[in-house]
C-alpha cells in the first residue's frame, strides 16, 4: 500500500449530523481501517445540529483527532468554523469533510463533487452532450458541479416552482454549466437524455418508471435505501446502466479516509462490501 504523510496512531475521525442513526458512514470508514491496518484507530457517529457544531468542534484535541464526516444540516453551517476551504467545496457552498490539522486547523473539502465523478467513471461514462436532473435540492447544485466537467452542453433540470428554477439557473451561472429549466409536470422528458441524474427523496420519482424508455442512457439514483428504487429497477430492466447512492457514498467515502489519514489509495472494494452488508441489515 502507498501512502503519503500518514497521520499519527491512534486517531479518532466521526460522522456529525442530524438525524445521524441511519448513517453508513461508520461502517465504511471502520472497514477501511481494518483493511489498511490501522486497528488503533476510531471512527463514530455523533448527533449534532447548528447549534451543537461551534462547542463540539471547540472541544475537540488536535493531537487525538483527524477530521469529520458533515452530513444535513452541517455542510454550510461548518463553513464560518473553518480557517480554509477549497476551491471545490466554495463551489457550491458545502463542507462533507473536515481535516484537523495538528496545530489546531480545520480544512474543509467537498468530496461530493469528485465522489459523483469516480462513480460516473466507474460506470464508463466520462463525458456526456447533454444531461437532465431530476429535483432541484442541495444534491443537485453538487450535481451541476460534476456535470461542468463532463457534460458538454445543456442540462434541463426538472422542477416544482419558479423559486427552485430561479435558483437551478443561479447555480448554473455560478457554476458555468448551460442550464435549462423545465417542470415537474414533465419530468418523464428527462428520460431519453444520455445522463439522468435523479437527486429528488424517495418516492419523488417512482412515477415515472413507467416512462422509461427501451434504450435508455444512464442512471444516476443518489438514493440507496431502499434499493433499488422503481426507477432504478426499471433501468435496469432495460439492461441499461445505473450509477446508486451507494456507489456514490463509498467514493466520496475513499476519498475523506484518504485525507484523514495520508494513507492512499483507501481499500473501495472493502469499504463497498460493508455497506452492502450494512445495508442488508438494515
Amino acid at each position: 500500500m502507498n501512502s503519503t504523510a500518514p497521520r499519527p496512531a491512534g486517531r479518532r475521525a466521526a460522522v456529525l449530523g442530524s438525524p445521524i442513526a441511519h448513517s453508513l458512514s461508520p461502517a465504511l470508514h471502520r472497514a477501511a481501517y481494518a483493511a489498511m491496518g490501522l486497528t488503533d484507530w476510531r471512527y463514530d457517529r455523533f448527533e449534532v445540529d447548528e447549534v451543537a457544531l461551534p462547542g463540539f468542534l471547540d472541544g475537540l484535541d488536535p493531537a487525538e483527532w483527524a477530521g469529520l464526516s458533515l452530513t444535513m444540516p452541517l455542510k454550510r453551517a461548518v463553513i464560518p468554523l473553518l480557517d480554509s476551504v477549497s476551491d471545490t467545496a466554495a463551489s457550491v457552498e458545502a463542507v462533507n469533510t473536515v481535516v484537523l490539522g495538528a496545530d489546531g486547523r480545520r480544512s474543509g473539502d467537498n468530496t461530493d463533487i469528485p465522489g459523483m465523478l469516480a462513480a460516473l467513471c466507474e460506470r464508463g461514462v466520462t463525458s456526456v452532450p447533454s444531461a437532465a436532473i431530476l429535483g432541484a435540492g442541495a444534491t443537485a447544485s453538487s450535481a451541476l458541479a460534476a456535470l461542468a466537467r463532463i457534460c458538454t452542453g445543456e442540462v434541463t433540470a426538472y422542477v416544482r416552482g419558479p423559486a427552485r428554477a430561479a435558483q437551478m439557473q443561479q447555480w448554473g451561472t455560478r457554476l458555468g454549466v448551460a442550464v435549462r429549466t423545465a417542470d415537474w409536470a414533465d419530468a418523464a422528458k428527462a428520460l431519453g437524455e444520455p445522463l439522468v441524474v435523479a437527486t429528488t427523496p424517495a418516492g419523488a420519482a417512482d412515477h415515472l418508471a413507467a416512462a422509461v424508455p427501451d434504450r435508455p442512457g444512464t442512471l444516476f439514483d443518489v438514493l440507496y435505501h431502499p434499493w433499488p428504487t422503481p426507477l432504478a429497477a426499471a433501468w435496469t430492466h432495460r439492461a441499461a446502466p445505473v450509477v446508486s447512492g451507494l456507489d456514490l457514498l463509498v467514493h466520496q467515502a475513499v476519498l475523506q479516509v484518504e485525507q484523514h489519514t495520508g494513507h492512499t489509495p483507501a481499500p473501495l472494494a472493502a469499504m463497498r462490501t460493508a455497506g452492502e452488508a450494512a445495508l442488508g441489515n438494515s
